[in-house]
């Protein structure tokens, strides 16, 4: 007689964004997922996200949705509140009445000031310095007075991928340019550079061990690549790999500056760095040095550039 195996589900908001792109991707066999963006729901309409609660009846949730236009959140902030606050509590208000249902809410490091020198530990208090910082602190407070069993607050930092738009890519296009021969890059900001594939490999591996989050309720925890780098470094990095990889052909002056040297609407904390060690400890999970995750990534960036082109 053949064994039946019924596969689990999970839902992920932010369909559109480069870390549900590496959750769909990376989708373990017994999951199935559905993603949903904001095409096919309003994170605002606490109704519709309880009905499709209802409909899809997920074992995990995971809210890979954000304002993360950080610049424009000073100009907007009623929307970046809105998305990042109050669009949570919709979504743990639904997971509540649903039950036994896991949700894994994605936050930043930009909860924090940067006033540390040491990796700011997930029980560290939070002092955001911009709007969007304060925006999804906000989100991360709702989450935690509701106290859900099995919910669980995963922040991170300098996300890229090889879909959308991130810095990487953002260097890689201005590196390219004919016309450019240098560069000014930010030396006194420092945090962690995190590939979406690394981010969406721990939120499923939290997924899997599933039951783990149902020892208590909300909890907060951090997951970055390992590693530090400024945001000079990381360009420097993104430079060398791109013409190893062939993606760039021409190697441009990149010169270190001041963060206030920079035109910016917004105060960002210039030491940003995770202690990801509790993560590592509770889910039996290794984190891997950025600038291997970056050349990984940067090798896939350059045979789908190849593929496109041929």
């Amino acid at each position: 007689m053949a064994i039946s195996h019924v596969k689990r589900k999970a839902l992920v908001f932010g369909k559109n964004g480069q870390l549900a792109w590496e959750l769909l991707r990376t989708a373990p066999e017994d999951w199935d997922v559905v993603a949903m963006g904001r095409a096919e729901v309003d994170l605002l309409d606490a109704d519709m996200i309880e009905q499709l609660l209802t409909q899809h009846d997920p074992d995990l949730v995971v809210n890979a949705s954000a304002y993360t236009a950080v610049d424009q959140a000073e100009l907007e902030a009623e929307r970046a509140f809105a998305l990042n606050q109050h669009a949570v509590a919709n979504i743990a208000d639904a997971v509540a009445k649903r039950g036994a249902v896991g949700l894994i809410h994605v936050s930043t490091d930009f909860v924090f000031d940067g006033e540390k020198s040491s990796p700011y530990q997930a029980d560290d208090e939070t002092a955001p310095l911009n709007v969007y910082g304060k925006s999804k602190a906000a989100g991360e407070i709702e989450l935690l007075k509701r106290n859900l069993p099995g919910s669980l607050i995963l922040r991170t930092s300098w996300v890229y991928s090889s879909h959308g738009s991130n810095f990487v890519k953002t260097m890689l296009r201005l590196m390219s340019d004919e016309g450019r021969d240098h560069l000014n890059i930010i030396a006194d900001q420092i945090g962690t550079p995190t590939w979406a594939r690394s981010l969406a490999e721990a939120i499923w591996c939290a997924g899997r061990n599933r039951e783990r989050l149902f020892t208590g309720g909300a909890r907060i925890f951090h997951w970055t690549d390992a590693g530090v780098a400024s945001w000079y470094d990381f360009a420097v990095a993104i430079q060398e790999l791109g013409l190893t990889h062939g993606l760039i052909n021409q190697k441009i002056s990149i010169n270190p500056i001041p963060h206030h040297q920079y035109p910016s609407p917004t105060e960002r904390p210039s030491f940003s760095v995770l202690d990801k060690s509790d993560f590592e400890q509770q889910f039996d999970i290794q984190t891997k040095y950025w600038r291997h995750q970056l050349d990984s990534m940067i090798q896939e960036l350059a045979l789908e550039t190849k593929a496109t082109t041929e």
